[in-house]
């Protein structure tokens, strides 16, 4: 009898965890300050509060709290690869990822950094599905984790308002195009054109060659609310659509969609678009604010632990960032461990 190829090898989604830092910022902590209120922010943004890092702390030390729980919850103690994908890094150089892969005992392992602004963890995802793929790596650790407290203007009130700091982690093994957690369809995309919507001006090298004296505004992030609005829109329902088609996916097949939590006024005009009911539309964009990269494993991981996400359910995934970037993934979600005790929850965990 002849034996057929069970074909190349796909990334399997086999663990998932998320991290926020202690400390919570309400609306009413940013009234204080900034002309505004809790209704007005709740309104606008559909957000409640947010976590932000405390003095002292970096993106490398919540890439390694989520990174850690990840690893616990899939059993395992070593990875051929780590992606960190940030906006935020510790330093502009070197890049995150080996430091947080040292932290986490996975010294030798492959490790660098992606950079997609808020699209981050569907590129990271592609990413990290190619090396399997490939052959490359077995098992890849994948985590989304940003700061944006650290380079927002906290007197900014179009943006304090929105953002706030966490990391999501997921950890991917080799398995076959079938089987539960396979992530195998993706759209991907930018438009370099529009590069000045979403931007930190200053500590790069085009600001660096000319030499001349940095502004404050410019060392902070800088985001034309009502442009990035419409784009984010239309690409993030262009590239869903896009994705479901390749995948021969109908919209009514979607059990979940999970998009890039930028505020919740967006989410529900991307739904819409789509022709999807609101209620399929997982958010915690009320409890965390926009956490960049993190806010989809973020997400993800606060669903699955209320168990608002099950084994079979069809996901589909969607984020847009800077850049211009966006991106889509489908996935089915597979009989996996219950996931650990959802972000807000501290428990006995640190972030050292």
């Amino acid at each position: 009898m002849p034996t057929h190829s069970p074909g190349p090898p796909a990334a399997v989604l086999c663990g998932l965890a998320g991290w926020v830092p202690a400390r919570v910022v309400t609306n009413d902590e940013l009234a204080e300050r900034l002309d505004t209120d809790d209704t007005w922010i709740r309104t606008r943004t559909g957000i409640r509060r947010r976590h932000v890092i405390e003095p002292g702390e970096a993106t490398s030390d919540l890439a390694v709290a989520a990174g850690r729980r990840a690893l616990r919850h899939a059993g395992v103690a070593s990875v051929d690869a780590v992606i960190v994908t940030t906006t935020t890094p510790d330093r502009p150089c070197p890049a995150t990822a080996p430091a947080v892969a040292a932290r986490l005992g996975l010294a030798g392992a492959a490790a660098f950094d992606v950079g997609a602004v808020c699209t981050g963890f569907v590129y990271g995802l592609a990413t990290a599905a190619g090396l399997i793929t490939s052959g490359v790596a077995d098992r890849v650790l994948l985590i989304g984790a940003d700061t944006y407290s650290t380079i927002v203007d906290p007197l900014d009130r179009a943006n304090a308002i929105i953002f706030g700091d966490g990391a999501g982690a997921v950890v991917l093994r080799a398995g076959q195009a079938d089987d539960p957690g396979a992530v195998g369809h993706f759209d991907l995309g930018s438009d370099g054109a529009h590069e000045d919507l979403i931007t930190v001006t200053a500590g790069g090298s085009r600001q660096r060659s000319t030499g001349g004296e940095v502004q404050h505004r410019d060392r902070h992030f800088a985001m034309r609310g009502n442009e990035v609005y419409r784009h984010a829109v239309t690409r993030m329902a262009q590239s869903a659509r896009a994705v479901l088609d390749t995948a021969g996916w109908k919209t009514d097949d979607v059990d979940h969609f999970v998009p890039h939590q930028a505020n919740l006024r967006i989410l529900h005009s991307v739904a819409d678009d789509l022709g999807l009911p609101r209620e399929r539309c997982v958010t915690n964009v009320d409890a965390v604010g926009n956490t960049g990269a993190a806010s989809i494993p973020l997400a993800l991981a606060d669903a699955v632990a209320r168990q608002a996400i099950r084994p079979g359910d069809r996901l589909l995934l969607t984020a847009f960032g800077g850049g211009l970037t966006w991106g889509s993934c489908l996935l089915t979600w597979p009989d996996i461990q219950p996931v650990p005790a959802d972000p807000y929850d501290r428990g006995d965990e640190t972030a050292s």
